[in-house]
């Protein structure tokens, strides 16, 4: 038997490598034998590399690198096997049930199955009790090559599989989850065998998997839901089990943990309770009213961004809600972004959209006259209304709605002025969100993807200026810059600010891009220094991203307890009797001409009572006054928190708050 030479890649991350010479026939898990959490390989060969299982039979030339379960593709390759796990379990206890798609996801895992009975909680618990019995069987995952063909004979009874089987490529990654199954390559079939070698179950897969189902170490079913086939809403509705997956007890109590932190802090319910906002059904799904205290925390973010953008040299422009189809066939977006607009509505001969978006209108303001070089960078910006329609299953409170705001902004300058001006806006965004108290981020940038030429516009070469002008700027940040491949809008780059907030979800907040593409189809053009006319670049910024959606993120970053500056009543005055009332009204009134946000409780209710709804309404600071307060010119100040300093001066307290909201500082 041939030796054959690979090279070992560490699979600390380490960028270590070893070279080994090891028999014809040796498998990927003999090399990482003394490493129990390499559950999997990426093989590299010929400039390629892909996951394998560790039973992959090794070749000359390979390069692996084992695949440790705490890391991305290991929890993915876990999860997906736990997927398998649940839904040889559903068909034991339902043999009736037909499989859909069973892929990892963010956090987790789910499997679509076709039953009569939608599953209830009590049905969860027992696909829990069997699954836990199918990982102590500690059955072996056995990949198996096949054909179409024989896919179709031996998978016969199973619809959705059958659907599936001659998928391929591009074809397999649109129909939803079904790229776990099918896609490019040969078409496979994973088996779980027992302890006798027998085939327990199996499912048409790519994998890999783990080696066998025992080292699965913690997982959980979560809920169930039903949902479309292939997540098309013309198909079938099926029944989703949703589960999670973990690498150790640990973790998947630090996840559920973080699953209650996020529930508590959940924007929906929050606005609820707080009485920010509402989603009337008389006006749509998707389409938010702020209510009084909402709107004073709106206003405050309005006012701060647009100030901003004026020290920055913005100037401000307004654009209407709706207009003629043409102009978005003129800027592109028609058909590209077809499926995201409203119908048209018919009137006077021409076809009449509400906007998606504002950039081709300011376009036009820009069009309007001639310019000049000297007015470079022109930068225009306005609070844009638009209206996106996103299908029911993604909306999603404040953060995926259909009608929204957005600080949106363009500049037009000169191929020469781009850097400096993306690094001018970057600089920007990241000052407007440490004043908002988002300062853990890092930068993405999403740039075209060559395979799908019909997505994108422009050349190779102005794409290529583009993307490392981009690029230049974020490295030169020094700020953590992620990969994004096609994820670039039509017509240019652009980098984005993903947010970590309180409880380390990561949300995608400010978006740059770079467009060379409009300012073409629009003519657009300056007179330059040479006496010629050129052609300016287009940069688009929104620094909030949409009003709406930081609104939302705000509200679950600070769990609804907002720094002062943002807090709707910064101030909740409360008498400790009726008589005491009139004297808070007093101070009440110094702090209102003082700039500040204060409310007098004079309500029947007890005075714990007050301190207790004021801590519900997650006030900063109260002001407390009884007789001692009274003769003494003063208050108990009483902060948030429950820390409370007594016989405090009127003008003192005064001045404690209006200094909290010039720092912007939480209390």
């Amino acid at each position: 038997m041939s030796d054959v030479l690979v090279t070992v890649i560490s699979p600390a991350g380490d960028g270590g490598t070893t070279e080994q010479t090891v028999a014809a026939g040796t498998r990927a898990w003999e090399l990482f034998k003394d490493a129990p959490d390499v559950i999997a390989v990426r093989v590299g060969q010929g400039g390629e590399s892909a996951l394998r299982d560790l039973s992959y039979e090794l070749v000359g030339g390979d390069a692996i690198e084992g695949v440790l379960i705490d890391s991305s593709d290991g929890r993915d390759i876990l999860r997906h096997s736990t997927a398998h796990v649940l839904a040889q379990a559903v068909q034991d206890l339902f043999p009736e049930a037909k499989l859909g798609i069973g892929p990892p996801v963010e956090n987790g895992f789910y499997y679509d199955f076709d039953v009569e009975t939608p599953f209830v909680p009590e049905d969860l618990a027992k696909i829990e009790t069997r699954m836990r019995k199918i990982i102590k069987e500690n059955q072996k995952f056995s990949r198996r090559v096949t054909n179409d063909d024989d896919a179709r004979v031996e998978l016969a009874d199973e619809p959705y599989k059958l659907e599936l089987i001659g998928l391929k490529g591009s074809a397999a990654e649109a129909a939803e989850g079904a790229g776990a199954e099918v896609g490019a390559g040969e078409l496979t079939i994973y088996d779980n065998l027992d302890r006798n070698g027998e085939v327990a179950w199996k499912d048409l897969c790519r994998g890999p998997h783990l080696p066998t189902t025992k080292r699965i170490p913690a997982f959980k079913l979560m809920r169930s839901a039903a949902a479309y086939w292939r997540g098309d809403e013309k198909n079938k509705q099926l029944q989703r089990i949703y589960g999670t997956a973990w690498e150790s007890k640990e973790a998947l109590d630090e996840h559920l943990h973080r699953i209650e932190e996020a529930e508590r802090r959940d924007h929906r319910k929050l606005g609820r309770d707080l009485d920010l906002f509402s989603f009337p059904d008389e006006i749509g799904s998707g389409l938010a009213v702020f209510h009084p205290k909402g709107g004073v925390l709106k206003r405050v973010m309005e006012d701060y961004v647009r100030q901003r953008h004026i020290e920055e040299g913005f100037e401000y422009v307004g654009t209407p809600h709706i207009t003629k189809d043409q102009l978005f066939y003129t800027s592109g977006h028609l058909p590209y972004y077809a499926d995201t607009m409203f119908p048209p509505m018919e009137f006077e001969g021409s076809n009449y959209m509400v906007k998606p978006m504002n950039c081709p209108m300011h376009n036009l303001i820009y069009r309007s006259r001639g310019r000049s070089y000297r007015e470079l960078p022109l930068r225009l910006f306005e609070f844009g209304s638009v209206y996106r329609y996103e299908k029911s299953g993604v909306v999603h409170g404040l953060t995926r709605v259909r009608g929204l705001t957005q600080d949106d902004s363009h500049s037009y300058v000169t191929a020469e002025q781009a850097p400096g001006e993306i690094k001018h806006l970057l600089n920007f965004v990241l000052g407007l969100l440490k004043d908002f108290g988002l300062d853990d981020y890092y930068l993405e940038l999403s740039t075209r993807d060559d395979s799908k030429p019909d997505k994108f516009v422009g050349s190779d070469e102005d794409w290529a200026v583009a993307t490392k002008v981009l690029e230049d700027v974020c490295l030169e940040s020094g700020l953590e810059l992620v990969a994004d491949p096609g994820g670039a809008a039509f017509y240019g780059p652009k980098v984005s600010v993903q947010c970590r907030d309180a409880i380390g979800r990561t949300w995608q907040m400010s978006t740059i891009q770079y467009d060379f593409n409009q300012p073409a189809r629009f003519g657009l053009e300056y007179n330059g220094a040479d006496g010629q006319k050129h052609q300016p670049v287009m940069i688009h910024s929104a620094k909030f991203g949409s009003l709406e959606r930081f609104f939302g993120v705000l509200v679950e970053h600070y769990a609804g307890a907002f720094p002062p500056w943002l807090a709707p009543v910064q101030v909740q005055a409360i008498p400790v009797a009726d008589a005491f009332a009139d004297y808070l009204y007093d101070v009440a009134g110094k702090m209102k001409a003082a700039g500040l946000r204060v409310e007098v409780d004079d309500s029947d209710d007890r005075m714990q009572k007050k301190i207790r709804n004021a801590q519900l309404q997650k006030v900063p600071f109260m002001l407390i006054a009884g007789a001692d307060d009274v003769e003494a010119g003063a208050v108990s100040f009483r902060y948030r928190d429950g820390r409370q300093d007594n016989g405090v001066p009127v003008d003192e307290a005064i001045a404690r708050v209006v200094q909290a909201v010039a720092d912007r500082v939480q209390v």
